[in-house]
């Protein structure tokens, strides 16, 4: 009997199913190694050598069941996963249950299926030294930072704050965003823009004032728009029409970061959830009528290369799926960023016959919609361009010059398989979505001036998604620890989330001020990712990871001893919505001993405090319970408020309460304000399920004329437009007034 050991349960049951009956695959469940839970665990006599050993009784049982295993097998593999951690923990492996370092018995697979483990049973390899060395700096240099710098905070601002090598750089990026916004100021600024059509033909078309006596023109004020407008009020006349074939070509793979932000902007997910899924997908899981089956490729990766073998299945599938005109006539080619360790595929199916529609109803929802848009994203990185009749029309009315564009889908290409438009956030566009046939000298008539008081806008927060990219941008932190920086963040309550954007707490800004004047490198973006190239270039120089990590830690301990000689931070209190029952004043949300309480900030005149899990009194309502007749109260829950019966608990009637704000456009129902578990709002039908309709905008009720679209009101400088919902039609219907 041959012995694999992996990492997850999950992943042995696949395995085990591709290596039958002469092979045992077993699971170590991550490290069995740790450091120390409350010391540093550090030995700075040894070059800072970790103190690593089996700290929890089901680490030192999993290892007492390995060397049994061990034991009685005649060869063992260690297939752990295909990164820094997994080669960590395949040498921990070794060394707990005493394998020889000089066998080859390391095995490595980018994907999860039978051809491709059988070929790493038949190919392993010694561990690799080098990934083992810059496993161990990151986790020491992440120890030192950590223990050496959060007990500073504790001290110096409040309990219970930490600080992080990467974690803290990208705080201070959110931060940095939230000072730009406060200190932006609006710009006046003047959209001036010309309703024509040339006479006898159809459509309408919109024209953007863009010139005034040959030169570019930003109106800056009323009076200025109003002069405009009196030329505006004149003859209009096509000077040029330029025609070309525009191109938009696919998209490549998803790497980890892409596929986080993606599914972050479309799907709706936070980072860490799209990870969660991500690995279920990787590791494989029980389909009903298929057994134990793995769906994607490995998931940490910042490479968007694929196997020739990939690419032909790609090809082939994409040509019967759609025809041979949506296979470009050479493969596709992408190439991965300079900084990307390049080490595994870009993230892809497994099985490209295993389409996503075949197991919609066999898995959860969270598992298809991942696999669909890594699907998708895969086949479409293949497929041709999508190809457009783009028009740029000048047009002149006296001294001003006009343009008009136009943009029509000649072929769709790649985009009849993944929509790049899709589940983003676009600005409204002047583009035109079709315009009449143009010649230079035709005479155009005016239908409509439009002109609207328009102000320069403040950089927008961070999302998940983007703060995401632009820690990949800047090169801090890896793939693989994205997620987990956003969930240390949001557990600190260094950041909240304001619908779908960052906002920084009180407590994140103070603290990164803190560490900007005392351990400026340490919240240095450039800094963090020169020592990230650092820690990468240790397997490769054979550079000794221990001078990597004295040339960081040594001169932050002479900053340690200047911020422990500052003074303590006064903590600005954080106000909430309670008014004080005694006093009248708003309380304040403080922290103490037992965590976080509110406190009345009219102290020390009122000393009046309150816990935050005490309950909102009910509101007694008119409304009356349709089972006991008793009156309804309004009470406040963990999702929003609602009604419930004052005979409780005689009677456990309750009932949400739902704002109508429109007529289902696809059964007619009510259509009602939602809020999710997630606190994201969102408008619904209420006669699901049997009708499914859902919108993140307000719907009007009715169907776009042109695509069949439920159309939505969107706001924009206090005016409130119709739009469709479907964000690549650009049917306008134009503003429609408060009352």
């Amino acid at each position: 009997m041959k012995l694999v050991i992996v990492e997850s349960p999950a992943k042995a049951k696949t395995i085990g199913k591709y290596l039958g009956p002469d092979y045992r695959v077993d699971a170590s469940r991550g490290h069995i190694w740790d450091l120390p839970d409350k010391e540093m665990g550090i030995d700075f006599e040894h070059n800072y050598e970790p103190s690593l050993e089996a700290r929890k009784p089901e680490q030192r049982e999993t290892i007492e069941r390995l060397k049994k295993e061990v034991a009685r097998a005649e060869r063992v593999y260690l297939a752990t996963d295909p990164d820094r951690e997994g080669e960590a923990i395949s040498y921990h492996l070794q060394c707990a249950l005493e394998l020889d370092p000089k066998e080859k018995n390391r095995i490595m697979f980018n994907e999860i299926s039978k051809k491709a483990v059988n070929n790493a049973i038949a190919n392993p390899d010694y561990i690799n030294t080098g990934l083992v060395a810059a496993q161990q700096a990151r986790r020491v240099l992440d120890r030192l930072v950590g223990y050496t710098l959060s007990p500073v905070l504790c001290k110096k601002i409040t309990g219970k704050l930490s600080a992080g090598r990467v974690q803290s750089a990208a705080l201070r990026i959110i931060v940095d965003r939230e000072k730009e916004i406060k200190k932006f100021k609006p710009e006046e600024f003047w959209h001036v823009s010309a309703i024509l059509e040339k006479p006898r033909t159809k459509p309408q078309f919109k024209a953007v004032l863009t010139e005034l006596n040959g030169k570019k023109i930003k109106l800056k004020n009323k009076e200025q728009c109003d002069e405009v407008l009196k030329i505006l009020d004149g003859e209009y006349t096509v000077s040029s029409v330029k025609k070309s074939v525009t191109q938009s070509r696919p998209q490549p793979p998803f790497t980890t970061s892409t596929m986080q932000q993606d599914a972050v902007n479309k799907l709706r997910m936070s980072s860490n959830a799209v990870m969660s899924v991500a690995q279920q997908l990787y590791e494989g899981f029980d389909i009903a009528g298929m057994g134990h089956v793995a769906l994607v490729t490995y998931i940490r990766t910042d490479s968007v290369r694929v196997s020739a073998e990939a690419v032909a299945a790609a090809r082939e599938r994409i040509s019967q799926l759609y025809g041979e005109k949506y296979i470009p006539e050479k493969p596709n080619f992408y190439a991965t960023k300079k900084q990307a360790q390049d080490a595994h595929e870009a993230i892809r199916p497994i099985n490209l016959e295993l389409t996503p529609e075949s197991i919609k109803d066999k898995v959860s929802r969270s598992q298809y919609l991942l696999y669909k848009l890594i699907y998708e994203r895969f086949l479409a990185s293949q497929a041709a361009p999508a190809t457009f009749n783009s028009v740029s029309v000048s047009i002149a009315c006296g001294a001003c010059g006009l343009t008009a564009t136009g943009k029509t889908p000649l072929f769709d290409g790649y985009l009849a398989i993944y929509g790049e438009g899709k589940g983003k956030d676009k600005e409204e566009t002047d583009e035109n979505p079709t315009l009449p046939q143009l010649e230079a000298g035709d005479k155009l008539k005016l239908v409509k001036l439009n002109h609207e008081q328009r102000f320069t806008k403040p950089p927008v927060r961070y999302t998940e998604a983007s703060i995401i990219k632009t820690m990949e941008e800047k090169g801090i932190g890896r793939p693989s620890t994205y997620a987990t920086i956003m969930q240390t963040l949001y557990k600190r309550e260094y950041v909240t989330k304001d619908g779908k954007f960052l906002v920084p707490s009180n407590l994140g800004i103070q603290v990164t001020e803190y560490l900007q004047q005392y351990f400026s490198e340490v919240v240095d973006v450039q800094f963090t990712a020169e020592m990230e190239d650092r820690l990468d270039a240790i397997e490769d120089n054979g550079e000794p990871w221990y001078n990597v990590v004295d040339s960081f830690y040594k001169p932050m301990l002479k900053e340690v001893e200047t911020a422990m000689h500052s003074r303590k931070v006064a903590v600005q209190d954080e106000v909430s919505d309670v008014i004080c029952d005694k006093c009248g004043a708003p309380m304040v949300i403080r922290t103490g001993k037992y965590g976080k309480y509110l406190a009345c900030s009219n102290y020390p005149a009122c000393s009046n405090i309150k816990s935050m899990k005490e309950k909102v009194p009910p509101k007694e309502t008119d409304i009356v319970c349709e089972i006991c007749g008793a009156k309804m109260l309004e009470r406040q829950g963990k999702y929003g408020k609602y009604l419930s019966c004052s005979n409780y608990p005689a009677c456990r009637n309750t009932k949400p309460i739902t704002e109508t704000v429109a007529k289902c456009p696809k059964c007619g129902k009510d259509v009602t304000k939602r809020v999710s578990k997630r606190g994201i709002t969102f408008y619904g039908c209420t006669g699901w399920p049997a009708c499914d309709f859902v919108s993140w905008d307000i719907p009007t009720g009715e169907l776009c004329p042109v695509c069949g679209a439920h159309l939505v009101y969107k706001t924009s400088h206090g005016k409130k437009f119709v739009r469709c919902s479907n964000k690549e039609c650009k049917y306008d219907g134009g503003e429609v007034s408060e009352s």
